[in-house]
């Protein structure tokens, strides 16, 4: 189930979350305590993640269950860290990274516990079965949901402002859960503009980035899954990041633009056209009226959004 985004629904019929910055992943835990973890495309990361084995069968003591939830990696100062998450799934499960970069699964939303599902029960029901598991584990967390009989909102999100957090997502106290779909029931409030985009194009770097990626050429799809151009990116790659990209680009060159509508000259001078296959995210400061991003700067790929699923409402 996916969150609209929007301004921060208030009322005593919501409840409010912190919004985590990493991987989103669904994990299914056998009887026997054995665990399985599938991506947001579906796609089974298991192996990726061992130092997750396990670790609710404890909690679980013999039942099946099914949660939805976040992969983060803390970084220094205990705050989520998306490059650290990005470079472990990517590179991980080294021993080095076991050791030094270790997940941690946020869990928000159980779906299925024993024989039950519960996909049809109230958002407070599944919480509250949630919040009765005895949890131990240091790689598992259950973070705390609050109501405005608990706090403001508006306080509460000051004061994820102020530690330097993603946002909010605000949850309908009734709501069922919907998988697979993106619904209102769910309103997510970030406080850092980002957006998922699909990597059409890159320029070559000059200087001391001459034989590697200058810039990239972004896109979403539209309601009838045309690849629109929404602008480009050249700020915010680390030196590792270029590297990673220009490997992963070049073998899907291709001759012409992928993109529906005509990217401006200015822009597709020296570009090295590519299938929209690699998803990534940007940091943005707005859109302009013509849906193109503005000071927008890199931040890293996305192995859990499938291309596909890069889409932006168009008038």
């Amino acid at each position: 189930m996916l969150a609209a985004e929007g301004p921060l629904p208030v009322g005593g019929g919501w409840a409010y979350e912190t919004k985590w910055d990493g991987f989103r992943c669904c994990m299914c835990v056998g009887p026997r305590g054995t665990t399985r973890l599938t991506s947001r495309p579906g796609n089974e990361i298991t192996n990726v993640y061992p130092d997750l084995q396990g670790a609710l069968a404890e909690a679980l003591a013999g039942r099946s269950a099914v949660l939805d939830g976040e992969l983060v990696v803390l970084g220094h100062e205990g705050r989520p860290d998306f490059h650290l998450m990005q470079f472990r799934h990517q590179r991980g499960p080294t021993a080095d990274l076991l050791r030094t970069s270790p997940v941690t699964y946020i869990v928000f939303d159980l779906l299925a516990l024993g024989d039950e599902v519960l996909l049809s029960a109230p958002y407070t029901e599944r919480r509250a079965l949630l919040a009765d598991l005895p949890v131990a584990n240091p790689r598992i967390a259950v973070p705390r949901h609050f109501t405005a009989d608990d706090i403001d909102p508006y306080e509460l999100l000051a004061v994820v402002e102020e530690q330097e957090l993603e946002g909010l997502v605000a949850k309908r106290l009734e709501s069922r859960y919907h998988p697979g779909r993106r619904s209102r029931d769910w309103i997510k409030h970030p406080l850092i503009k980002t957006q998922e985009v699909l990597v059409g194009g890159w320029r070559q770097g000059k200087g001391n980035r001459s034989g590697r990626v200058g810039g990239l050429l972004l896109g979403t799809h539209d309601a009838q899954g045309r690849l629109r151009y929404v602008g480009d990116v050249g700020t915010g790659f680390s030196e590792r990041a270029l590297d990673e990209l220009l490997d992963l680009l070049t073998p899907l060159a291709t001759t012409s633009s992928p993109f529906h509508d005509e990217v401006p000259a200015d822009r597709r001078r020296g570009v090295h056209w590519v299938e929209p296959r690699l998803v990534g995210q940007v940091v943005y400061r707005q859109f302009t009226s013509e849906h193109r991003l503005r000071h927008t700067a890199w931040r890293g790929l996305r192995h859990d959004v499938l291309p596909e699923q890069v889409t932006l409402d168009y008038p």
